[in-house]
């Protein structure tokens, strides 16, 4: 048997409504050397029945049958079982596009220096999804340069885990996935920039990415804000406040005082916070005083960028573009 150019690794449990779905649109793909590693994760449903059978019916399939350990460790027991060397993720309740793994492919054979190529999805079905999920959708599909993605890494999570492929060499060198009190996929996007991989994104939605209540992104602990900020905030004292006891925060609102909190449990105190509002000025917030932006130099503290509403990232820099701030160097937004 020849060596599969991509192998499709899948972790899948209790998916026996839409996993039909997901495997035609596999099997629909106009790439067609791939394998499909899937691993069914002590399903209590027919997904098992429904993987034998579909590798009863096409020899690229391959099933595993494990008890219960969860995601990460389902993953992983898959990636040692994938021998392409390009891995593309799927959900068992989502849809490829039939253009799908042969762009992606395609892109990493001619962008050598990218690591990770993910695709714009799209949410479906369409009556379920709400302003919020329909702006991160916005926001995700935006980001499709390198530099755009590592500039908004820690925003929130840039890629929809089944629309990724990635080289596995990369993968195997990062550790696989890691079990942490956060999200699985998001954890190895920032250990993944830390070691220096470049990401890129395809302007093609070539992913249909199902919401519904029993999404993990919904009801896992691992995927809560107070999870993604103490993520966060572990790899940026890696990185953006690695050595750091002390920070700014500019955004004192909710989120703000949230990573305040945050914060403070992992050793780092905020000892300034910053405001437009000439009326907040001169006060107090848990002890620290309020400054005005305009406060700000380059090669100052740290600044995190805490600011919830929504539009004012862009504002955020133009505002430092104006005064010589770099970011990344002498601020960087979190939210």
């Amino acid at each position: 048997m020849r060596r599969p150019a991509v192998s499709i690794l899948l972790a899948v449990r209790n998916e026996q409504r839409h996993l039909p779905a997901a495997l035609a649109s596999l099997q629909a793909q106009t790439l067609r050397n791939w394998e499909l590693i899937a691993v069914n994760d002590g399903s209590r449903d027919r997904t098992g029945a429904i993987l034998r059978q579909a590798a009863r019916n096409d020899p690229r399939i391959r099933v595993f049958d494990r008890p219960g350990r969860g995601l990460v460790a389902a993953l992983n027991f898959g990636l040692r079982h994938c021998r392409a060397p390009l891995i593309a993720r799927m959900d068992g309740d989502d849809r490829c596009h039939p253009w799908r793994l042969e762009l992606q492919a395609r892109f990493l054979r001619l962008h050598p220096r990218i690591g990770l190529v993910a695709t714009a999805v799209r949410h479906f079905p369409a009556w379920r999804i709400k302003e919020g999920l329909r702006a991160y959708q916005e926001w995700q599909n935006a980001l499709r340069r390198p530099e755009e993605i590592r500039r908004d890494l820690y925003v929130e999570s840039p890629f929809a885990h089944p629309s990724v492929m990635l080289r596995r060499d990369i993968l195997l060198r990062a550790g696989g996935y890691q079990e942490r009190p956060w999200a699985e996929d998001y954890d190895l996007w920032l250990r993944l920039a830390r070691a220096g991989v470049r990401f890129a994104r395809l302007p093609q939605v070539l992913l249909d990415w199902r919401d519904r209540p029993q999404r993990l992104t919904r009801t896992a602990p691992t995927c809560t804000a107070a999870a993604f900020r103490a993520c966060k905030i572990h790899h940026l004292q890696q990185d953006f406040l690695h050595q750091v006891g002390e920070v700014s925060l500019w955004g004192a609102g909710l989120e703000g005082k949230a990573w305040r909190k945050a914060l403070a449990e992992a050793g780092i105190a905020v000892t300034r916070w910053l405001d437009v509002d000439p009326r907040k000025i001169g006060q107090r917030i848990h002890g620290a005083p309020v400054h005005s932006i305009d406060t700000l130099q380059p090669d100052g503290p740290p600044v995190l960028v805490t600011i919830g509403a929504r539009g004012a990232r862009p504002q955020v820099r133009a505002w430092a573009r104006q005064r010589n701030l770099r970011e990344g160097q002498d601020f960087l937004i979190v939210t």
